[in-house]
């Protein structure tokens, strides 16, 4: 490549990169996966206090629940930046006595998770 064509590159790279267009394209972007991201975090957060009270009511979980309760919900929410009260109420769910599942409803988690594929 010639020289002037290597500087007729730039000076269109740099024309793209300058304009208005192109820089209000990426703030819409950014404010769109922005919306997203607090919508995902807010729905997290719901989920966390609403079964972690859930767990609290009941006055213990099964060492199950609390390991898929902290992996899929209470450490990714966390990874988000989130804390406050989800985060006491994971801290609460994490003082609970630990009791094993009933047969009964290890069985029907089962199957609830087999008809999901």
């Amino acid at each position: 490549m010639t020289e002037p064509m290597v500087l007729a590159l730039i000076a269109a790279a740099t024309g793209v990169a300058t304009s208005s267009g192109l820089w209000a394209f990426i703030q819409k972007n950014n404010n769109t996966k922005s919306a997203y991201f607090r919508l995902l975090k807010g729905l997290a957060y719901d989920k966390i206090v609403t079964v972690g009270l859930a767990y609290i009511d009941r006055g213990w979980v099964s060492r199950d629940e609390y390991e898929e309760y902290l992996k899929e919900l209470v450490e990714p929410y966390k990874e988000m930046g989130g804390n406050g009260v989800a985060s006491k109420v994971a801290t609460e769910v994490g003082s609970l006595p630990f009791k094993a599942l009933p047969l009964k409803q290890i069985v029907k988690r089962k199957d609830e998770s087999h008809e999901a594929d």
